[in-house]
């Protein structure tokens, strides 16, 4: 078995998390996560009008947005913006995004509108997408709170938390929250999205040329179940700020 040994944390240890809601002044919602080297600006939105396959449906819609700046990475990327279409990784990752952050909101109590979340990398080390949902998450439930004063609703819209993160196997061994370089050489790569009730919302596992064993698979839930408390902790402290 490889001795794989990280250099400054554990191998069941995420990075360090830092949420600062309220980043951007001119927004309804907004955050910066930072997670170790990560950084993700994550706003959320909320407009009076939905799509249109949900025009006088009484039902809500969520959907997301993601981009990375070209000074992300340590090249510069070219803006998609200026490509005229987005690649198939940026469609995934809103998809995905998306996907988490509508189980957390009961969309028939929110009626006809749309909430729109954009995430917005600034730095990329590894666990973009997963940084992403754990701001967007904070940032939709104080626009959502902020609506429920503006309205003065007391239904609960919020219906669960949701906060993802990275796993997988490293040089044989499983860990938790890759940065780049483990991410760039994992012989196993996953990321999953739990509520706090501990149900899964997605579990996205792929082996890069390599098959894994339901063993693995079994690491990997007992690593991010035993981080996701932390994770839940510093979501409900930025929102209580």
């Amino acid at each position: 078995m490889s001795g794989y040994k990280r250099n400054h944390r554990e191998l069941n240890q995420i990075r360090s998390l830092e949420i600062i809601p309220n980043f951007q002044p001119n927004n309804q919602s907004s955050c910066l996560v930072k997670l170790g080297n990560t950084h993700v600006c994550c706003s959320a939105i909320i407009e009076d009008r939905v799509p249109g396959f949900l025009r006088n449906s009484g039902k809500g819609w969520l959907t997301a947005e993601y981009g990375m700046l070209p000074s992300s990475t340590n090249e510069r990327m070219d803006r998609e913006a200026a490509k005229g279409k987005q690649s198939g990784r940026t469609q995934e990752i809103q998809r995905l995004i998306g996907r988490s952050l509508r189980c957390a909101v009961n969309l028939d109590i929110l009626g006809e509108k749309t909430i729109k979340i954009d995430c917005d990398v600034i730095s990329a080390d590894g666990g973009t997408r997963t940084a992403s949902i754990i701001g967007g998450y904070v940032s939709l439930v104080r626009a959502i709170n902020n609506h429920k004063k503006n309205y003065n609703l007391t239904k609960a819209i919020i219906v669960n938390q949701v906060a993802a993160i990275s796993v997988g196997v490293v040089k044989g061994i499983a860990c938790i929250d890759l940065d780049y370089i483990e991410d760039s050489g994992a012989e196993v790569d996953c990321n999953v999205v739990m509520a706090s009730d501990g149900q899964f919302i997605e579990f996205q596992s792929t082996g890069e040329e390599a098959k894994f064993s339901k063993q693995t698979i079994l690491d990997f839930i007992e690593l991010v179940e035993n981080s996701m408390p932390e994770i839940f902790k510093a979501q409900n402290i930025a929102i209580e700020k």
